[in-house]
């Protein structure tokens, strides 16, 4: 739980580079109201044709008795949306991060800068970002999959649903949003997974707290730079990575030898 606890504080901590970086930072808004607006106008007509979807596909429910089949499709109906829900989370952080790239980019050599004090030579580039997108995509898809069919269980699907959600995009999104700082110091896609699973509870409690943000109307939209700014922190300290000396620091320690 002290790990869990540690990555989501990585998030809080991606929240101070505001201060240090408050135009870079407020420039990371631009690409995420834009796929915002995209991804809230999805959601409601998959909301308002849901009702229907569900009924075309439970037509064997019809014959039922009014209160199983009503609970059937209620539960089918919640299944479904909270299953788009976190693909529209994995998602927009996908696409978000490719339109953005440039931006996000700026993001992170800020926060390179002023917590390391240097820039990591490897170049991360906008086709590793679109293919890392890509993937991401895809493996959200399969983890909506899994969300819905834990969401059909008779009375605690619901419930279980969500959470194996949240969990599963969770950790999908720490792995994407890690993927700028890790490849840029030379870490392949193997080892970079390697690294957030022998780091896996700091990795899911970033993940977590970052798509429970992205839950709340337009926090995903209000997070997304402090995400990318928490998830080059994260990188640091998985890899044991010190904070740069600050001058006066310096100066002091130099002065007192």
């Amino acid at each position: 739980m002290r790990e869990f606890l540690a990555g989501a504080g990585m998030l809080g901590r991606g929240l101070g580079q505001w201060r240090r970086t408050p135009g870079a930072m407020a420039l990371g808004l631009i690409p995420g109201a834009v796929v915002g607006l995209v991804a809230v106008g999805a959601l409601v007509a998959w909301g308002i044709t849901l009702s229907n979807v569900v009924d075309d596909w439970t037509p064997f429910a019809d014959s039922w008795a009014p209160f199983w089949s009503d609970a059937l499709r209620v539960a089918v109906g919640v299944a479904s949306f909270g299953a788009a829900l976190l693909l529209v989370a994995v998602t927009f952080t996908a696409v978000t991060l490719t339109v953005g790239e440039p931006v996000y980019d700026r993001i992170w050599r800020a926060t390179e800068r002023s917590a390391t004090g240097q820039i990591p030579d490897t170049e991360y580039g906008f086709w590793r970002a679109a293919g890392d997108s890509l993937r991401l995509v895809v493996r959200g898809i399969l983890a909506a999959l899994v969300a819905w069919l834990v969401g059909l269980v008779p009375l605690v699907g619901g419930v279980l649903g969500a959470t194996v959600g949240i969990v599963l995009t969770g950790w999908l999104l720490a792995d994407e949003l890690t993927s700028r700082a890790l490849s840029a110091r030379g870490l392949d896609r193997r080892a970079r997974r390697s690294l957030l699973r022998r780091n896996r509870a700091r990795a899911l409690g970033f993940g977590v707290a970052t798509q429970l943000c992205f839950l709340v109307p337009l926090g995903a939209v209000a997070i997304m730079p402090a995400a990318v700014a928490g998830s080059t922190l994260w990188a640091h300290a998985a890899l044991g990575e010190r904070a740069a000396v600050r001058p006066a620091v310096r100066e002091a320690a130099d002065g007192a030898r």
